[in-house]
């Protein structure tokens, strides 16, 4: 499974959606994932892809990590999973 396939899937897992419902533009709002799932998917994805997400949910706006939509996620997972392997 890719990793934008794995993070769609932890993402409608959040919202309580099928996969299939995901659509790249859409925001974590759009998709009724409130801050407390938000925290829940990025634990998710730390578990998943062993890695550790710059994420701080006090201070969202002040993060490196990108939640702006689903793609930008994927996009960010796929960056941080880049420079896990060099």
């Amino acid at each position: 499974m890719s990793i934008k396939d794995q993070v769609i899937a932890i993402i409608a897992e959040q919202a309580m959606l099928e996969p299939t419902d995901i659509q790249m533009e859409s925001t974590l709002e759009d998709i009724g994932i409130d801050s407390l799932g938000l925290v829940e998917s990025i634990f998710a994805i730390e578990e998943r892809f062993d890695i550790s997400v710059p994420f701080n949910a006090n201070d969202p706006g002040a993060s490196t990590f990108d939640i702006s939509s689903v793609a930008t996620i994927i996009a960010a997972v796929t960056q941080l999973k880049e420079e896990q392997s060099a």
